[in-house]
């Protein structure tokens, strides 16, 4: 059975039968992004749960010639590392849809463009073959500036007002300059290797020249680094996460950035080692100011998304720190990381969303007392919050934990620089929750109500998720660890080497 190629191709399908509809059959449509929702979720899970972390290499691959002249197959497969990435990618897609229930402007065209943008994800994942993971990177991208640019909302108060087409188009700006030092070290890899193949598989039993390495790696880091929230190359991501949405900041947040985390492993780390441990002390800097200049950030904001914008960025830092280590535990946690932060961006998103769906406001300091009249809401992103300050119990404390041991044993300093981050992070994060849940009810909001059923499902799926990984990881790392045990020993080779 085709999993992974069903995996992709659903979400285009379901997109092209939600095309034919009229745009007056409202509910047959979100009946149907529902169903193609829900059936991604289900492809997704099973591909993780059939995946057998004892056998080596990839698993479940599917070749289809597309090219073969240039050496261009649809090529797809998954490992310890992609497999639960996909997983993480049918989560968010559906709670994001059961989260959308109530979009009613232009929803036919909304939910097209969201099942393209899932798409593309599920296919950059997957993807072995440069070219096509290129492609899908780039299928990703493209639609989250319409979906901003016409469903989102702008911070209209403060003194760093932003409007969403503001948003909208930085966001693009930057992703698209990203995508040039990619593609450029695609080519040159293509080239570079003789092999007349885009294929990884291929392309990982190439050697290439160390100078070639050097040069090139930096191009990769960077290019993806800035989907992946990278300092200094991070700016477009709060202003994109704020005007986005709700379901697509869940998607931008829990799953897009981690695209630019993963292309760093899977091309930058596995094709080009011996340019990742010349480099590596340069990431472990840039990740650090990461941590503790999101934290901080997220600290003086006045916007509910900015604050979780923000945190991102310093979140992803961490990932950055693990994978900077370039050792078993950090690689490892780097990648739970990504999974844990995916998921817990996504409920906060969520929740904010069902918030400012009816006080039409995150302006921070106007709420206060929320709790009294939307306890589930209140209890979801506490959850949240609780998962993003490393509390045991929670998803955020497993990975933290081992991302911190690995960096004090390689950097002992920047280890140090990521426990106070961590400390930030508990400052505003209670900050928050006290401000906007706790306290006397701002009585301008004593009308406000719970989160309906169905977006209350949405997120209870992601706490469930969050309460099991930080219960329960064994399964999840164990099928991490067979993909990373790979990347260590080409990195191992390549250190002896250099």
């Amino acid at each position: 059975m085709p999993i992974l190629s069903l995996t992709i191709f659903l979400p285009v399908l379901g997109a092209l039968a939600i095309m034919a509809m009229p745009s007056t059959w409202d509910r047959a449509i979100k009946r149907t992004a529902l169903l193609t929702a829900f059936c991604s979720l289900a492809l997704s899970l099973y591909q993780f749960l059939i995946f057998n972390p004892s056998l080596p290499g990839y698993q479940l691959e599917e070749r289809y010639k597309w090219l073969p002249q240039l050496g261009v197959s649809l090529h797809l497969g998954v490992d310890g590392i992609s497999s639960p990435m996909v997983l993480l990618t049918g989560i968010v897609i559906f709670s994001a849809v059961l989260i959308s229930w109530k979009t009613s402007y232009r929803a036919k065209d909304y939910f097209i463009l969201l099942f393209f943008l899932v798409a593309g994800v599920y296919g950059t994942f997957e993807s072995l073959d440069l070219f096509f993971f290129f492609f899908f990177y780039e299928l990703a991208v493209i639609p989250m500036y319409p979906l901003i640019g016409i469903w989102g909302s702008s911070s209209d108060f403060g003194n760093f007002a932003r409007t969403k087409e503001y948003g909208a188009l930085k966001l693009t700006i930057y992703l698209v300059a990203g995508s040039v030092p990619v593609w450029l070290a695609l080519l040159a890899m293509y080239v570079q290797s003789g092999t007349g193949s885009f294929d990884i598989l291929i392309l990982q039993e190439v050697s290439f020249p160390t100078e070639f390495q050097n040069f090139f790696f930096p191009l990769i880091l960077i290019g993806f680094g800035v989907l992946a929230g990278l300092w200094p190359f991070h700016t477009w991501s709060p202003d994109g996460h704020v005007a986005a949405p709700t379901a697509v900041s869940m998607l931008h947040a829990g799953v897009l950035m981690k695209l630019g985390a993963y292309g760093i492993i899977r091309v930058g780390i596995l094709l080009l080692p011996q340019g990742a441990v010349t480099w590596m002390p340069l990431l472990i800097v840039l990740a650090t100011v990461n941590v503790i200049y999101g934290a901080i950030s997220a600290l003086g904001q006045k916007d509910l998304k900015y604050v979780i914008g923000y945190s991102s960025v310093s979140h992803m830092g961490y990932v950055l720190m693990g994978m900077a280590t370039l050792l078993p535990i950090g690689l490892s946690a780097a990648v739970l990381q990504m999974f844990s932060h995916g998921i817990m961006t996504a409920l906060f998103f969520a929740a904010v969303g069902v918030i400012y769906d009816q006080a039409h406001t995150r302006e921070i300091a106007v709420f206060g007392g929320l709790a009294r009249r939307m306890g589930v809401v209140a209890a979801f992103f506490a959850v949240a919050g609780l998962t993003s300050l490393g509390l045991p119990g929670f998803s955020g404390f497993v990975a933290e934990f081992l991302i911190f041991v690995a960096t004090f044993e390689k950097y002992p300093v920047f280890g140090v620089l990521g426990v106070i981050g961590a400390a930030i992070t508990a400052v505003y994060i209670l900050r928050l929750i006290a401000t906007v849940f706790f306290g006397p009810l701002n009585e301008r909001w004593s009308q406000m109500q719970d989160a309906p059923l169905i977006q209350g499902i949405g997120m209870a799926i992601l706490v469930f998720t969050l309460l099991f990984i930080g219960l329960y990881p064994s399964p999840v790392m164990a099928v991490i660890n067979s993909g990373v045990a790979p990347l260590i020993l080409r990195i191992g080779l390549a250190a002896g080497a250099g």
